[in-house]
Protein backbone atom coordinates (compact mmCIF):
# COMPACT_ATOMS: atom_id res chain seq x y z
CA UNK A 1 0.00 0.00 0.00
CA UNK A 2 1.37 3.41 -0.98
CA UNK A 3 1.78 5.78 1.93
CA UNK A 4 -0.24 8.98 1.85
CA UNK A 5 2.98 10.98 2.28
CA UNK A 6 4.28 9.78 -1.12
CA UNK A 7 1.09 10.65 -3.03
CA UNK A 8 0.94 13.97 -4.90
CA UNK A 9 -1.16 16.65 -3.12
CA UNK A 10 -3.43 16.98 -6.19
CA UNK A 11 -4.18 13.25 -5.95
CA UNK A 12 -4.83 13.38 -2.19
CA UNK A 13 -7.39 16.13 -2.67
CA UNK A 14 -9.09 14.31 -5.56
CA UNK A 15 -9.31 10.95 -3.77
CA UNK A 16 -10.60 12.52 -0.55
CA UNK A 17 -13.16 14.59 -2.49
CA UNK A 18 -14.46 12.01 -4.97
CA UNK A 19 -13.89 8.68 -3.24
CA UNK A 20 -13.25 8.79 0.51
CA UNK A 21 -16.41 10.76 1.33
CA UNK A 22 -18.62 7.84 0.30
CA UNK A 23 -16.38 4.83 0.89
CA UNK A 24 -17.13 1.92 3.21
CA UNK A 25 -13.43 1.79 4.16
CA UNK A 26 -12.66 5.15 5.74
CA UNK A 27 -13.62 8.80 5.35
CA UNK A 28 -9.97 9.68 4.73
CA UNK A 29 -6.98 8.18 2.93
CA UNK A 30 -5.87 5.94 5.81
CA UNK A 31 -6.68 2.82 3.75
CA UNK A 32 -5.51 4.23 0.37
CA UNK A 33 -4.12 1.73 -2.12
CA UNK A 34 -2.48 3.18 -5.24
CA UNK A 35 -3.56 2.20 -8.74
CA UNK A 36 -2.22 3.05 -12.21
CA UNK A 37 -4.07 6.36 -12.03
CA UNK A 38 -4.63 8.51 -8.91
CA UNK A 39 -7.75 6.62 -7.75
CA UNK A 40 -7.82 4.29 -4.76
CA UNK A 41 -8.03 0.58 -5.65
CA UNK A 42 -9.89 -0.18 -2.44
CA UNK A 43 -12.72 2.30 -3.00
CA UNK A 44 -16.18 0.82 -2.50
CA UNK A 45 -19.35 2.88 -2.76
CA UNK A 46 -20.93 2.55 0.66
CA UNK A 47 -23.95 4.85 0.64
CA UNK A 48 -27.28 3.19 -0.14
CA UNK A 49 -30.47 5.10 -0.92
CA UNK A 50 -33.73 3.15 -0.81
CA UNK A 51 -35.16 2.82 -4.30
CA UNK A 52 -31.90 4.01 -5.89
CA UNK A 53 -29.26 1.62 -4.65
CA UNK A 54 -25.58 2.33 -4.02
CA UNK A 55 -24.12 5.72 -4.91
CA UNK A 56 -20.75 7.45 -4.98
CA UNK A 57 -21.38 10.04 -2.26
CA UNK A 58 -18.64 12.50 -3.32
CA UNK A 59 -19.80 12.68 -6.94
CA UNK A 60 -22.39 15.08 -8.40
CA UNK A 61 -25.82 13.87 -9.50
CA UNK A 62 -25.52 12.28 -12.93
CA UNK A 63 -22.21 10.70 -11.98
CA UNK A 64 -23.02 9.28 -8.54
CA UNK A 65 -25.23 6.25 -9.23
CA UNK A 66 -23.88 2.78 -9.79
CA UNK A 67 -27.23 1.57 -11.12
CA UNK A 68 -27.31 -1.92 -12.60
CA UNK A 69 -23.53 -1.78 -12.96
CA UNK A 70 -22.42 -2.52 -9.41
CA UNK A 71 -18.89 -2.71 -10.83
CA UNK A 72 -18.67 0.94 -11.94
CA UNK A 73 -15.14 2.18 -11.31
CA UNK A 74 -13.85 5.71 -10.79
CA UNK A 75 -10.55 6.54 -12.50
CA UNK A 76 -8.74 9.77 -11.61
CA UNK A 77 -6.21 11.24 -14.05
CA UNK A 78 -4.15 14.40 -13.77
CA UNK A 79 -4.76 15.23 -17.44
CA UNK A 80 -6.56 13.94 -20.51
CA UNK A 81 -3.21 12.75 -21.88
CA UNK A 82 -2.96 10.34 -18.91
CA UNK A 83 -6.38 8.79 -19.55
CA UNK A 84 -7.76 6.21 -21.93
CA UNK A 85 -8.15 6.58 -25.66
CA UNK A 86 -11.83 7.02 -26.48
CA UNK A 87 -12.92 4.82 -29.38
CA UNK A 88 -15.60 2.26 -30.25
CA UNK A 89 -14.62 0.17 -27.20
CA UNK A 90 -14.42 3.03 -24.67
CA UNK A 91 -17.25 5.46 -25.32
CA UNK A 92 -17.74 8.66 -23.33
CA UNK A 93 -21.46 9.37 -22.86
CA UNK A 94 -21.68 12.41 -20.55
CA UNK A 95 -19.16 15.07 -19.60
CA UNK A 96 -19.33 17.82 -16.99
CA UNK A 97 -16.99 20.57 -15.85
CA UNK A 98 -17.46 20.91 -12.09
CA UNK A 99 -16.84 23.89 -9.80
CA UNK A 100 -13.30 22.63 -9.07
CA UNK A 101 -12.37 22.95 -12.76
CA UNK A 102 -12.25 19.16 -13.11
CA UNK A 103 -13.75 17.35 -16.09
CA UNK A 104 -15.95 14.37 -15.18
CA UNK A 105 -16.83 11.80 -17.85
CA UNK A 106 -19.29 8.93 -17.55
CA UNK A 107 -18.91 6.24 -20.16
CA UNK A 108 -19.07 2.62 -21.04
CA UNK A 109 -17.38 -0.23 -22.83
CA UNK A 110 -20.33 -1.65 -24.82
CA UNK A 111 -18.60 -4.88 -25.79
CA UNK A 112 -18.22 -5.93 -22.15
CA UNK A 113 -21.09 -3.85 -20.67
CA UNK A 114 -18.64 -2.16 -18.30
CA UNK A 115 -19.44 1.32 -16.97
CA UNK A 116 -16.77 3.76 -15.79
CA UNK A 117 -16.25 7.31 -14.58
CA UNK A 118 -13.15 9.31 -15.48
CA UNK A 119 -12.14 12.38 -13.52
CA UNK A 120 -9.56 14.63 -15.16
CA UNK A 121 -8.02 17.14 -12.78
CA UNK A 122 -8.07 19.80 -15.49
CA UNK A 123 -10.53 21.54 -17.81
CA UNK A 124 -10.45 19.37 -20.93
CA UNK A 125 -14.20 19.49 -21.60
CA UNK A 126 -13.73 20.80 -25.16
CA UNK A 127 -11.44 17.90 -26.09
CA UNK A 128 -13.99 15.14 -25.36
CA UNK A 129 -16.81 14.39 -27.78
CA UNK A 130 -20.03 13.46 -26.01
CA UNK A 131 -23.10 15.07 -24.41
CA UNK A 132 -22.18 17.91 -22.05
CA UNK A 133 -24.16 17.98 -18.81
CA UNK A 134 -24.60 21.50 -17.39
CA UNK A 135 -25.31 22.50 -13.80
CA UNK A 136 -28.89 23.22 -14.94
CA UNK A 137 -29.17 19.63 -16.27
CA UNK A 138 -27.87 18.28 -12.97
CA UNK A 139 -30.41 20.31 -10.99
CA UNK A 140 -33.24 18.66 -13.01
CA UNK A 141 -32.02 15.12 -12.23
CA UNK A 142 -33.29 13.11 -9.28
Amino acid sequence: MEEKSTVQPIAINAVETYQCSGCVGEADMSCYEASDDFACKKHCAGTIITGTGRIFLGMPIGFNRLGAQEETTIYIFESLADGWEYDMYNIPVWKHLNDNGHTLVRGLCPRTNYAWIHIFLEDCIDKIECREISNADIMKMD
